[in-house]
């Protein structure tokens, strides 16, 4: 999937949530539903999500320069990240209104509500129809396809309370299950937060297992053993590699790094290397001098 695919793809979730987060406020405080709020509050995430990612999608298409050798790529882990944080920001804001509802359950116009809460979830549901399928290419679209699954979770748990409370008058359903979609929210965010973080970290890409990688290394003729070895990625889908091999009396270097390479592309999907190959006379002179 390319970026300019992508982009399109972000463009019009985009338009269709913006269009309808002025609908939902208005509904909500009409209503006056915590559940519509905080479905509305997902929204506006959606749209600073959405934009953001949209913005790092540009920004990433950039050429590298001097000063950023691997360009603005790292822009889309950052959009993630912030996308991942700014919902437990808006958990922590259901949560806090939601405390002081359940002492004191507000009357909700519960028919009102359904009728908004049922437009905000058709709106959700083509929005992530429209994102489903690339989220898997990037990091960045999965934070914003949560967000967008979050506010679908808002919208179903606004028509589920609308309808709790249309037939039994029970308004504590409001607070209680806007709680049940902020803990969700918070479940479905977390590997998104902690896979960004590993990547910011230059942690071990994951489905990567570094002994396998120095194995394979060390597999191919010539090379006696792999160390200084690392493995990190620089933005979904783009690993890098720099470590030494020790190598015997072969003299077609070029070759046997070509070989190193070829290896670690077709087993690992790691393109961008840097391998320093060495001589074991070299290494030994080395540890000498240690």
């Amino acid at each position: 999937m390319g970026h300019t695919t992508d982009a399109r793809r972000l463009k019009w979730a985009l338009a269709m949530t913006s269009a309808f987060f002025v609908a939902e406020v208005a509904g909500g405080l009409f209503t006056n539903s915590l559940a519509l709020l905080s479905d509305a509050g997902h929204m506006f995430s959606d749209i600073a999500a959405l934009g953001l990612s949209l913005f790092a999608f540009h920004m990433a298409r950039r050429p590298a320069t001097a000063k950023r050798t691997y360009g603005y790529h790292r822009l889309e882990i950052l959009a993630a990240l912030i996308n991942g944080l700014a919902l437990w920001l808006i958990v922590g804001a259901i949560f806090h209104e939601a405390y002081s509802r359940f002492s004191d359950p507000p009357e909700v116009q519960s028919l009102g509500m359904l009728v908004v809460a049922l437009l905000g979830l058709a709106i959700n549901v083509a929005s992530g129809i429209i994102l489903y399928g690339s989220e898997g290419q990037s990091l960045n679209l999965r934070g914003a396809f949560l967000h967008v699954i979050g506010d679908t979770l808002g919208s179903v748990g606004a028509i589920a309370a609308g309808l709790i409370m249309v037939t039994t008058g029970w308004y504590r359903a409001d607070p209680l299950i806007s709680v049940l979609i902020g803990l969700l929210l918070l479940y479905t965010s977390w590997d998104l937060i902690k896979e960004s973080v590993d990547i910011l970290m230059q942690s071990v890409p994951r489905g990567i297992d570094v002994e396998e990688v120095q194995k394979a290394m060390a597999g191919v003729r010539g090379v006696i053993k792999v160390h200084d070895l690392h493995v990190w990625t620089v933005t979904s889908g783009i690993f890098t590699l720099s470590a030494h091999a020790v190598v015997n009396g072969r003299e077609d270097f070029p070759q046997l790094l070509n070989e190193i390479e070829g290896v670690l592309k077709e087993r690992f999907h790691i393109e961008h290397t840097t391998i320093q190959l060495e001589t074991e006379d070299r290494e030994e002179k080395e540890f000498q001098a240690f």
